[in-house]
C-alpha cells in the first residue's frame, strides 16, 4: 500500500458495538489497510454525525467511510462536504434521502419483526430531556439480529449490545452524501431488522455498487470476508 492508501473508517450500528467490526478490522488490517472502529454515540442522527464527522476531519489523506445499520444513516450525514471522505460503504445499512428517518424506511417494506423483539427503558439525558433507549430481548436477540451467528457468540452480543435512543431512528436526515459520493452496498438477504427489499430499494436509488450476501443483519459478524473484499473494492476503486 502506498501513501495514498485510504483510511477505512468504520461505523456501528444500534445494538452493536466497535467489536462487532473486528473480523473485519483483521481482514482489512492483513492487507495494510489503517483502520478506525469508531464508537457512535446512539443519542440523535444529528449529534451522532457531528461527532464521526469532527473524527474523520481530523484524518490525513482520503477515506473510505463504512456503516453498519443505522450507522448507515450517520455516515451518510457525517460524510457531506467532506473532502477525504472518497467512498462510502452501507453494509446491511440505512441510507436514507434528505428528510428520511430510519423508521420511515424500515415501515416502507414488509419483513422487519424488530418492533416486537425491542425492550424500550425510559431514560434521562443529561440536558434533563426524557426519552427511550431501545435494546433488543435478550432471548430474541439470536433470532432477531444474529440468526448465523455461533450462540455462545451470539448471547455475548446480546449482553454488551449498545442501545439507541428512539428519537435517534426517528429523526429525519439532513444529508445525503451517498448522492455526491460513490457508493457501495451489501445487502443481507436474511435480515430481520432491515428488510432486504428496502436495502435493495435504497442501493437502486443511489445507483450504488450492490453485492448480496445470505446473511442475518449481523454480517460483519458472521461473514467478514465478504464484509472486508466490499471495502477493499470501495478502496481500490478511489486509487
Amino acid at each position: 500500500m502506498n501513501e495514498q492508501t485510504p483510511t477505512v473508517v468504520l461505523v456501528h450500528g444500534a445494538f452493536a458495538d466497535s467489536s462487532s467490526w473486528n473480523g473485519v478490522v483483521e481482514r482489512l488490517q492483513a492487507h495494510d489497510y489503517s483502520v478506525v472502529a469508531a464508537g457512535n454515540p446512539l443519542r440523535g442522527l444529528a449529534t451522532d454525525a457531528e461527532y464521526i464527522r469532527q473524527l474523520v476531519a481530523s484524518i490525513e489523506g482520503p477515506v473510505v467511510l463504512a456503516g453498519h445499520s443505522y450507522g448507515g444513516a450517520v455516515i451518510s450525514s457525517a460524510a457531506q462536504g467532506l473532502d477525504n471522505v472518497k467512498a462510502l460503504v452501507f453494509v446491511a445499512a440505512f441510507m436514507p434521502e434528505k428528510g428520511e428517518s430510519a423508521l420511515d424506511i424500515a415501515g416502507m417494506f414488509p419483513g422487519s419483526t424488530l418492533g416486537e423483539a425491542l425492550c424500550p427503558v425510559p431514560i434521562s439525558l443529561p440536558d434533563g430531556s426524557r426519552t427511550v433507549d431501545l435494546y433488543i430481548k435478550k432471548s430474541r436477540f439470536h433470532h432477531q439480529f444474529a440468526a448465523d451467528v455461533p450462540e455462545e457468540t451470539a448471547s455475548i452480543m446480546a449482553a454488551t449490545q449498545r442501545p439507541v435512543t428512539n428519537a435517534a431512528l426517528a429523526e429525519a436526515a439532513s444529508a445525503a452524501a451517498w448522492k455526491d459520493i460513490p457508493s457501495w452496498v451489501l445487502v443481507a438477504t436474511e435480515d430481520r431488522n432491515i428488510p432486504p427489499q428496502a436495502q435493495t430499494f435504497m442501493a437502486e436509488r443511489a445507483d450504488a455498487i450492490s453485492v448480496s450476501v445470505t446473511a442475518s443483519h449481523a454480517v460483519s459478524v458472521s461473514h467478514p470476508g465478504d464484509v472486508a473484499r466490499l471495502i477493499n473494492e470501495a478502496a481500490q476503486a478511489i486509487l
